[in-house]
C-alpha cells in the first residue's frame, strides 16, 4: 500500500446555482466526512473546500477557487482525491475498500484465484470482485474472505 496513492472521495456531477457551487457524488460516508479535508486534488488543480451540505441525491459544495457557474460546470466529471495518508487511521481488523484493490486472492486450500479489482455494494452487503488470470471475473460476499494487508483468503465454497 502506498501512503501517497490518491483516494477518490467524490466526483463533481455538475454546477448548482449561479454562484459557483457544485453538486458532488460521494464515495464516502456523507458530506460531513469531507469537512475533515481542507484541500482536494481536482484533476491536477488544488481545490479548497469552503462549505459543504447535503443536497437532493448528492452533496453541494463550494470551493474557494470556483467563483461562477461556468467554472463550476467546467469541473463536471472531475474526481476529488486526497492522498491515502490523509485518511483517518483504522482500528484492528478494519480496512478501506481502496486498500483491497489489487490484493491477490487464494482459496482456503491455497489455490491462486487472481486479484481483487473492485468492491461493490448493491444493498445486501459488500462484495469483492475477483479477476482470474484468464480474465474471467466473479464476485463473492466479503464475509466469505479473510483479508489482511497481503492477500484475501476466500472460502472455496464461494468460488465458481
Amino acid at each position: 500500500m502506498t501512503a501517497d496513492r490518491p483516494v477518490t472521495l467524490a466526483a463533481v456531477v455538475g454546477a448548482h446555482g449561479v454562484t459557483g457551487e457544485v453538486r458532488l457524488k460521494l464515495f464516502c460516508e456523507g458530506p460531513e466526512s469531507l469537512k475533515h479535508y481542507k484541500t482536494f486534488d481536482g484533476g491536477g488543480r488544488t481545490l479548497t473546500l469552503s462549505s459543504i451540505r447535503a443536497g437532493s441525491n448528492c452533496a453541494v459544495a463550494r470551493f474557494a477557487e470556483v467563483k461562477d457557474r461556468n467554472t463550476a460546470e467546467a469541473l463536471r466529471g472531475v474526481a476529488l482525491t486526497v492522498p491515502r495518508s490523509a485518511l483517518p487511521p483504522l482500528g484492528e481488523g478494519e480496512f478501506y475498500h481502496h486498500d483491497l484493490i489489487g490484493l491477490p486472492c487464494v482459496t482456503d486450500s491455497g489455490e491462486a484465484l487472481g486479484h481483487i479489482i473492485a468492491v461493490e455494494n448493491f444493498g445486501a452487503g459488500d462484495l469483492i470482485e475477483v479477476q482470474r488470470p484468464n480474465g474471467k471475473r466473479f464476485m463473492v460476499p466479503i464475509h466469505s474472505a479473510t483479508i489482511d494487508v497481503e492477500r484475501a483468503v476466500i472460502d472455496a465454497r464461494f468460488v465458481d
